[in-house]
């Protein structure tokens, strides 16, 4: 029912944005403001890493005896999964009462869909208790619908990049100015590592403007891999960690900007918390090992599928490097099976994979109006040095690779990649969804 009743809104409303705070406060006022009467927020904007970090977080919280509310976005398979209430995702009955009443107090005015989403958030979150809330920006920061949050606990803004250029600004100063938009007087600020010096300067000039007690990473927290382990050091100590379960060496970094997050949220999580929520913590579609399903078994036995939703060249360059890690120990045959939509930079994405992959099969991204068009998208990836042919889907791609593989070489390592729609899709399709 709650997806029927958010298709109903998607039919009225805009799908696209509109960053403007004059809407959402409106509708926030006929509701009665609930977002006044959360429990202590971690508000967390950046390009990449945001949703990690809120996983991060709630593993640790969690882990900590806490009960947490998370809101993230887009969702991969159902609309239920922005939304979890004290350890669970929200259940059709309570999200469909609430975007009913959500709809109702709007009245049929112009909003867009991620205003009225994020309206249902803060009424979920104000009803139902729990000690702590997660919440990520959407788009941006500053005019994002989640910055009606006046006195979050602490802010968070991670690796930032150029992406949502025609939104944000065409310079990383310009992007990270909006994403700083979430940091507020004197409410702690963790800035995660930052690619682009320019970025951070522009975030501790907006910190400092604001008095902001502010932590950066690689100044006053740092993590890193040593004998197997994660080494999380910061300026009050050192921890000596399980490395996460989140593969990659990019997630050190977002572990450890969680940890300051958490900590500067006002919690205090021992080690041996720390140590179980970096054993717990999942965030699908990120490079995710794909479980058996439809879609896995029309490959050879023993083929490795990996499933990343990351889209811009920042995301494909921590994906390489993991790739790149694996062929290190084991070596197999690696194809990639991509399908991106037009607002990013497919060339840029490719890049970082010449050399490493063997071919890449380019499909449509069903659930998306803006995928690009699989013959444009392989030549993208020509333009980038890779080998790439066109599919009409995901299941015809594992089949033709499965066709061309070499029965000599060990059973293939394949990465379906380039957007979060077409993530989605193969989860659904391989009846592997999010839980």
């Amino acid at each position: 029912m709650a997806a029927d009743e958010i298709d109903k809104l998607m039919a009225l409303h805009p799908k696209g944005f509109d960053l403007s705070l004059g809407r959402i406060k409106r509708l926030m006022d006929r509701l009665g403001n609930p977002q006044k009467n959360l429990p202590p927020v971690i508000h967390i904007a950046g390009t990449n890493g945001k949703g990690s970090c809120a996983a991060f977080c709630r593993a640790i919280l969690e882990a900590h005896g806490k009960s947490v509310h998370v809101h993230t976005s887009p969702h991969l398979v159902r609309w239920h999964e922005r939304y979890r209430l004290a350890g669970k995702l929200v259940d059709d009955a309570t999200l469909t009462d609430a975007i009913k009443r959500v709809a109702a107090a709007n009245n049929g005015e112009h909003i867009t869909v991620f205003e009225i989403l994020t309206a249902v958030m803060f009424v979920l979150f104000a009803e139902h208790p729990a000690d702590i809330a997660i919440v990520e920006v959407g788009l941006g920061g500053r005019a994002d619908a989640t910055n009606i949050i006046e006195h979050p606990a602490a802010t968070v803004i991670m690796p930032i990049g150029l992406d949502h250029v025609a939104y944000l600004g065409d310079t990383i100063e310009k992007i990270a100015t909006e994403k700083g938009g979430i940091i507020k007087k004197n409410v702690p600020l963790i800035i995660g590592a930052q690619p682009n010096a320019g970025a951070r300067d522009t975030l501790e000039d907006m910190a400092y403007r604001l008095d902001a007690p502010t932590k950066i990473y690689g100044q006053d927290f740092h993590a890193y891999e040593e004998h197997g382990r994660l080494v999380f050091q910061s300026d009050v100590g050192l921890s000596d960690l399980p490395l996460p379960a989140l593969p990659g060496r990019h997630q050190l970094a977002n572990a450890a900007a969680a940890i300051m997050a958490v900590c500067a949220a006002g919690f205090a999580p021992s080690d041996n918390e720390l140590e179980a929520a970096m054993n717990a913590v999942s965030w699908p579609a990120r490079m995710q090992s794909l479980a058996s399903g439809p879609l896995t078994e029309l490959a050879p036995n023993a083929a490795e599928f990996w499933l990343d939703g990351g889209h811009n060249p920042d995301a494909a360059i921590a994906c390489a490097e993991y790739l790149a890690a694996r062929e290190e120990a084991i070596e197999r045959p690696i194809y990639m099976i991509c399908g991106m939509i037009n607002t990013k930079d497919a060339v840029g994405y490719f890049k970082p994979f010449n050399g490493l992959v063997r071919q890449v099969f380019t499909v449509p991204v069903p659930s998306s109006d803006a995928g690009v068009d699989p013959v444009i998208l392989a030549d993208q990836a020509h333009e980038a040095g890779l080998i790439a042919e066109v599919s009409a889907n995901v299941q015809e791609a594992i089949k033709r690779l499965s066709s061309q593989l070499d029965p000599s070489e060990p059973a293939p390592r394949i990465l379906i990649c380039g957007s979060l729609y077409l993530a989605g899709d193969v989860l659904r399709d391989n009846l592997t969804p999010p839980v």
